[in-house]
């Protein structure tokens, strides 16, 4: 059996398809699936990046793309009201389901399809107070053990090399985003590619020239 962690954040939509297709994509196999909630923003601050949204003409594109996948994939998927947002609450929230944990499956679920089908708000309070009261009435979101899991989970994360959301992580390889599923679906079905030359040989190759920002 394969144990799979899925690396989120609620704020990507990418993400957001890839669970939604992931029940598919591990049809047939024997797994197991840990769902790490991270804070993409760190993950990006670490390794220097700017998310899709920070650059107006990848925004257009990410958006457009997003909802182009949903349809061709029959995923139901409307942009909330505002994007990007502060996706803290919903870490935690998911986070303190689980009373510091990992959030199950449902939870997960619960807040993705929050954020991403209705276009309303994600952060909107009046909804948030709703979601927490359907999820976790009784537990607090905004505890010290809650914020320390999640900055364990993106420390965590980090140290493997995640640079993104969704990440899948899987003996000792890392698969990165919606359309790695595909070559997720082939590494657990044991095609010998995975274990040749390609996989390893790319970071050894000498970078020609690098760019000062």
């Amino acid at each position: 059996m394969k144990n799979i962690t899925v690396h989120l954040d609620f704020i990507s939509p990418y993400a957001y398809l890839a669970f939604e297709q992931l029940p598919e994509v591990l049809m047939g196999f024997s797994y197991a699936v840990s769902y790490k909630p991270v804070l993409l923003g760190a993950l990006l601050r670490h390794h220097g990046q700017l998310g899709p949204a920070e650059i107006p003409a990848k925004r257009d594109w990410t958006y457009r793309h997003v909802q182009w996948l949903g349809h061709q994939h029959q995923i139901e998927l409307a942009m909330p009201a505002v994007h990007p947002f502060n996706p803290l609450p919903l870490l935690r929230l998911s986070i303190a389901c689980a009373r510091g944990g990992d959030p199950n499956r449902y939870v997960c679920e619960t807040v993705f399809r929050h954020v991403w089908r209705g276009g309303a708000d994600a952060v909107d309070p009046a909804r948030l107070q709703l979601l927490r009261e359907q999820l976790a009435p009784e537990l607090e979101p905004d505890s010290d053990k809650v914020k320390a899991r999640l900055r364990q989970n993106t420390d965590e994360a980090i140290a493997l090399g995640v640079f993104g959301v969704p990440a899948f992580s899987v003996d000792d390889k890392l698969f990165w985003g919606f359309d790695a599923l595909p070559m997720l679906r082939n590494y657990l079905r044991g095609d010998p590619w995975f274990e040749g030359p390609a996989w390893q040989a790319v970071s050894q190759m000498p970078a020609g020239m690098t760019r000062k920002t």
